[in-house]
């Protein structure tokens, strides 16, 4: 006697809804790469041919107009000078060795002032780094 199954498995693989899956990513990923705005200061820095190899953790940015921003996780948040130190001592702490800490300053910023962030960085402990452009 033999049986047949009623039921037959169809062995073939639709792409259809594959390729709809494809073009909604497609879709996502052009839409939100567009809403992505850098956040960046247009800064006219000092010009020379060194180079370091450290990686700095945060920036701190003085602009022309003596306004400082400080880098909080990707975006750029304006501080004023008095509250430069406690938000690094809150963000790293004291005496930590392993930081690297990002300084661009303007041309045009009076050297008196990048000295006091470099005295902040060296009460704290903290290591600088001065960010400059290459030479032409």
């Amino acid at each position: 006697m033999a049986l047949k199954r009623r039921n037959k498995v169809n062995a073939q693989f639709s792409m259809s809804s594959m390729t709809d899956i494809v073009f909604l990513l497609l879709i996502f990923f052009m839409v939100t790469s567009t809403l992505v705005a850098p956040n960046a200061l247009k800064l006219l820095l000092p010009q020379s041919n060194n180079q370091t190899s450290a990686k700095p953790i945060t920036t701190i940015s003085i602009t022309k107009d003596m306004k400082y921003y400080i880098n909080d996780d990707g975006a750029l948040k304006r501080v004023s000078f008095v509250e430069i130190e406690p938000f690094l001592q809150g963000r790293f702490g004291v005496g930590n060795d392993d930081i690297y800490i990002s300084l661009y300053a303007e041309k045009s910023v009076p050297w008196e002032e990048v000295v006091k962030i470099m005295n902040i960085a060296r009460k704290n402990k903290y290591k600088m780094i001065a960010a400059t452009a290459p030479e032409r």
